[in-house]
């Protein structure tokens, strides 16, 4: 397949979709070289791999963030982006791909900061010296986001339909009861960190606030350090125009717009996704892709 079709169809994926790619053609390269060149499993994971130790972490704060596109096997990377496949297009009919990477990455970092602060302050959980990889908490961030924010919506689980806060509710007691087992105590931790995470940040949406608007910015001014800076235009006198008859009516669709996004999510949050009616639930989904 030609390079310009790669990435023609890689600009078509959603950014859930973009990231599952991104994981498993991670988890591809780290097999290839582990197995081209014959060296153990760990010799680049361990550069990635979010360390138990506060003062091995200052030596790679990087990985606070890269350990989530690392995972242990191939079950382990199965799963987790299975699921991200399904919340990702719950999630993404309702919001734009801004606020699925802050939920998302906001969950891989409360998720690790837990692991490391948990590690130390409960050893006894700890029967091995470990250190975290693997999306799970930035997964359980979208899921129990999608959980928390429309908790009445149903969806079809195999064989009959469930709410959504069944699910969350199942997920969470089924990693604190791993964790009282002593199975997997650091990867129970992040995934509970990245849980926490995702509940808290769609409450407080519901209430009004974007708890993630301020990390958003933060990416957006470091992604703007590296952007080449344009030359600036010789200045010029400009003579504003008045607004033109058709700008305004332009500018009024977009509020009117807007509004009406507005209404029917408060209206998902109050009744439930089901409560829409079909024509309300096309439009929504068409906004989800506008933006």
């Amino acid at each position: 397949m030609a390079k310009g079709n790669l990435k023609y169809y890689y600009a078509r994926l959603s950014v859930a979709e973009k990231l599952i790619a991104i994981n498993v053609l991670v988890f591809i390269a780290n097999g290839l070289f582990t197995l081209l060149l014959g060296v153990n499993s760990d010799a680049i994971v361990q550069w990635f791999q979010l360390p138990k130790d506060f003062f091995d972490f200052l030596t790679q704060p990087w990985s606070l963030v890269t350990y989530s596109f690392f995972h242990a096997g191939l079950g382990h990377i199965f799963w987790n982006m299975l699921v991200l496949f399904y919340v990702g297009r719950i999630f993404l009919n309702l919001f734009n791909a801004r606020r699925f990477l802050n939920v998302y990455f906001l969950g891989v970092i409360l998720g690790g900061l837990i692991f490391m602060v948990s590690y130390n302050i409960f050893p006894a959980f700890f029967k091995i010296n470990a250190a975290l990889i693997g999306a799970s908490a930035g997964v359980r961030a979208i899921l129990i986001f999608i959980c928390a924010y429309i908790p009445n919506q149903e969806v079809r689980l195999i064989f009959f339909n469930i709410k959504l806060w069944y699910i969350g509710a199942f997920i969470v007691l089924s990693d604190l009861v791993q964790l009282s087992m002593g199975v997997n105590p650091g990867g129970q931790f992040a995934h509970l960190g990245g849980a926490l995470l995702g509940y808290f940040y769609a409450r407080q949406l519901l209430n009004g606030k974007d708890i993630g608007e301020g990390f958003a910015k933060m990416v957006d001014s470091v992604s703007n350090l590296f952007k080449k800076s344009e030359k600036k235009a010789p200045m010029k006198t400009v003579y504003r125009k008045k607004k033109s008859a058709s700008n305004i009516n332009v500018d009024y669709k977009k509020e009117s717009h807007q509004r009406k996004i507005d209404a029917i999510l408060d209206k998902i949050s109050k009744s439930g996704y089901e409560s829409l009616s079909k024509a309300e639930k096309d439009f929504l989904f068409k906004a989800g892709k506008e933006d």
